[in-house]
């Protein structure tokens, strides 16, 4: 696909999928922190009385065992939220995935297609699993003349793409209309070169 898109523009299009942009530690004890907290208070109210020992009244739970369950409850909701990524999108929201995936394209980016083509016509284009969040990263020469809201188009439609669940039709079709954009201000000429190679790059 980078291949036949290529053909019709100077511009070089790097495609780069990863399954998720970060780790989201900071949602994964946030809602560590939120079940354990329930778990104490359940255990409060459902487990822990008043009872006579040794002529005093003592509550049946000490604070061992009520360290314990919220302890207990919080292991369990941080291993849910790395297993569940329903969990981490309530957690976390779209503008933080939003962020995330934006800085991650960028730093991609600079290790992939910046400054190394002639012209500067190299782009990425970055998609990150987890979060169902496309971005688009330019060269300045591209960005002088595209303007943005071409690539929110392209990223709008990928998007829309994951979330269907037709991730290579989608990315396939990204990648064509990445082309056909980069060919109306960047037509092929004569003598052109693949100045970066035409894979798939994969962040685990």
């Amino acid at each position: 696909a980078v291949a036949e898109a290529e053909k019709k523009t100077t511009g070089e299009i790097v495609p780069v999928v990863a399954t998720q942009s970060d780790t989201y530690d900071r949602a994964e004890d946030v809602f560590g922190l939120a079940l354990g907290s329930l778990a104490l208070v359940l255990v409060w109210f459902f487990f822990q009385e008043v009872r006579p020992y040794e002529g005093e009244w003592r509550p049946v739970l000490g604070v061992v065992e009520l360290l314990a369950s919220f302890l207990i409850a919080w292991i369990l909701g941080v291993f849910l939220a790395t297993r569940v990524p329903f969990i981490k999108r309530v957690f976390v929201g779209p503008w933080g995935f939003r962020s995330r995936v934006e800085a991650a394209a960028e730093e991609v980016f600079a290790r992939t297609a910046a400054r190394r083509t002639r012209a500067a016509t190299g782009i990425v284009l970055y998609v990150s699993l987890l979060e169902r969040v496309v971005s688009v990263r330019a060269e300045q020469a591209i960005s002088e003349k595209v303007d943005p809201k071409e690539w929110t188009v392209i990223c709008e439609g990928m998007t829309r793409s994951l979330r269907e669940g037709r991730h290579r039709e989608g990315f396939i079709d990204a990648i064509a209309m990445c082309g056909d954009l980069l060919a109306r201000h960047f037509p092929a000429a004569p003598g052109d070169v693949n100045e970066l190679t035409n894979e798939l790059h994969l962040i685990d």
